[in-house]
């Protein structure tokens, strides 16, 4: 009984595309790190592409089969920032622009893991992601693919996409900071 269960915990097609998700992560890496003509760095964007369709279409598989589990709820969120820090981490290398955005993403993250796991050891949660974040994500995709793509933008287009980046990560960053500790908390008791 308990293998059957944990294959229906574990087995499902969304974890399964967030595990592939979290595979493309190297391949991406090794691509874009050693890039030097148009082809390769259309090829480590398309691999970003296809992680991105992942995590739509994962998402909807769950909600529409009732394929939700505790693990896809760990893992989709673990595979959504692991490919955003490692996006930002190979940029940053070839666009020094993007370090600030990098570091305020690690400040973001590790604020938001740290909070998560000071409540859950009080029994209580954030309920899913907050719209602040999900636009964040949305735009750090977008305008780090298009530094993917095109990799000769000149400095101050890169700039501008720094600039926007940061503002969005700071939006999100203070929303999740009042959601775990403004007067009017979004922490929720874990329901069993």
């Amino acid at each position: 009984m308990f293998m059957k269960d944990w294959k229906k915990e574990v087995l499902t097609i969304p974890n399964l595309l967030s595990l592939f998700r979290l595979a493309l992560i190297p391949v991406y890496v090794v691509i874009y790190l050693n890039a030097h003509d148009p082809h390769e760095y259309y090829l480590a964007g398309g691999i970003l592409a296809l992680s991105c369709m992942t995590d739509l279409i994962d998402g909807k598989i769950a909600r529409h089969f009732n394929m939700i589990t505790n693990l896809g709820k760990l893992l989709d969120p673990v595979a959504d920032k692991s490919t955003q820090f490692a996006l930002t981490l190979c940029i940053s290398f070839k666009q020094p622009a993007l370090r600030p955005v990098l570091i305020l993403f690690v400040v973001k993250e590790s604020f938001q893991l740290i909070a998560m796991l000071v409540n859950l050891r009080r029994g209580k949660a954030l309920n899913g992601a907050l719209m602040e974040g999900k636009i964040c994500t949305t735009v750090l995709f977008v305008s780090l693919l298009i530094m993917v793509l095109f990799p000769m933008l000149k400095p101050l287009t890169v700039q501008i996409i720094a600039a926007i980046d940061t503002l969005f990560l700071l939006i999100s960053f203070a929303s999740y900071i009042f959601a775990y500790l403004g007067k009017n908390t979004l922490v929720q008791d874990i329901e069993e």
